[in-house]
């Protein structure tokens, strides 16, 4: 008997502990009290309202989100290949170059031949600073590689639309710049043209009436120099024919400092074309770098010019080996006669182009016959007897500020006769 009231009892014990009613009742009021619920029912009906505290406002229902609450919801249920930052709220989307990305590589091996990009229409601009020159003077960018992202966030958001922003490893960027120190960005540009470019108003105010010619200048340090004093000086614009080494080859770009987007450049130029960029009274002079004996002799020999370029049956013709035939008045007939004139006299009372020519060529024959036919002359830049002839970038340098220091007397002139 004893033993069945046991397997009763132990029958009739409950399985988990009983737990009053009052228990849960008490938890679920501190629970809900925690959460600082708005509203708070009682089992008697009660209802007490949560006073909000000053200054406080309710929160917005799901559909009264902002924008950027919406925007931020969608980032965390989207997938992390769509999450956008703050920058890219613009529509402005950029990829990451993958292992063995030929994109860069492809694109350095166009811009870094003169045939393909002048074929392909493209240039490379390099470092921020270059860029920002670019894309303020109207350049239309094509492909950005860059290594960090906030180089891409320094330029201006609106010129960025529909261009492809590729995020490359620094040490890509590095095996293709030019750069001794790379600056993490470099730009893919169209080819600029100086008719629909947007120049620096200031350099507009002071641009002078001279213009400046190229002629035979291979060195690209020199040009880029050049373009630079062009720029400095107020060139109203820069021509170079064909045998000049590409303005818009990445050492020019370089040693130019941004001045290809501060003056017009006209690259590649036939002599047959030069005029037609030229006002219709500009006169033509020749940079002459021979030295005082050439103002001493004044002779028409063509040794006295350096190396020129003729018109005759030989396409290059060099006549150091023609030596006799020019001593002995051959040449006379279609040697063009120049008169020599000091570089400080008075060369700028009309429209003035000045011609540079390179150290190693010198200047073309086509470039004196032009000078001869607008009735131009040769400046002479004097130097000591015995040394030789000036750089060609310091002999543009010269004469494009001796021009303007000529105009900015006359204006003065002019001011004092009419007070």
């Amino acid at each position: 008997m004893a033993a069945l009231m046991k397997r009763v009892g132990w029958a009739t014990r409950p399985l988990l502990p009983v737990v009053q009613a009052w228990d849960f009742d008490a938890r679920r009021w501190v629970r809900a009290l925690r959460r600082s619920p708005v509203k708070v029912l009682f089992p008697s009906g009660e209802v007490v309202k949560r006073k909000l505290d000053p200054g406080k406002q309710p929160r917005k229902a799901a559909t009264e989100a902002s924008p950027r609450e919406q925007r931020q919801k969608q980032q965390i249920q989207g997938p992390a290949s769509q999450t956008l930052s703050t920058w890219e709220e613009s529509g402005l989307r950029y990829d990451k170059a993958f292992p063995g990305d030929k994109r860069l590589s492809s694109v350095m091996t166009i811009v870094k031949s003169r045939p393909f990009r002048e074929k392909q229409g493209k240039i490379l601009l390099e470092g921020r600073r270059l860029i920002a020159d670019a894309l303020k003077a109207g350049a239309v960018p094509k492909v950005f590689f860059f290594s960090r992202l906030e180089y891409i966030k320094e330029l201006p958001i609106e010129k960025l639309k529909g261009v492809s922003l590729i995020k490359v490893k620094f040490e890509d960027i590095k095996d293709w710049s030019d750069l001794v120190t790379p600056q993490g960005i470099m730009g893919i540009f169209a080819k600029p043209d100086h008719v629909k470019m947007t120049y620096p108003e200031t350099q507009l105010r002071h641009t002078l009436p001279i213009s400046l010619i190229c002629d035979n200048l291979r060195d690209p340090g020199n040009l880029g120099t050049i373009l630079r004093s062009a720029a400095g000086a107020g060139c109203s614009k820069v021509l170079l024919t064909k045998g000049c080494v590409d303005a818009w080859e990445p050492k020019v770009l370089r040693a130019g400092m941004g001045a290809h987007f501060q003056v017009p450049i006209i690259n590649n130029l036939d002599w047959e074309a030069v005029p037609d960029h030229l006002p219709a009274d500009a006169r033509v002079y020749v940079a002459d770098n021979c030295g005082l004996h050439t103002q001493a002799q004044a002779s028409n020999k063509a040794s006295d010019y350096g190396w020129v370029r003729d018109q005759r049956p030989l396409k290059f013709h060099e006549y150091e080996e023609e030596e006799d035939d020019l001593e002995s008045g051959e040449s006379q007939d279609w040697l063009p006669k120049l008169e020599v004139q000091s570089y400080d006299s008075d060369w700028t009372e009309a429209p003035a182009a000045v011609v540079i020519g390179g150290e190693t060529h010198g200047v073309s024959l086509e470039s004196l016959q032009l000078a001869e036919s607008t009735g131009g002359g040769r400046l002479l830049i004097p130097v000591v007897p015995g040394v030789d002839s000036l750089n060609s970038a310091m002999a543009a340098s010269i004469l494009l500020f001796e021009g303007k220091r000529q105009l900015r007397e006359r204006v003065e002139h002019l001011s004092r006769d009419r007070h």
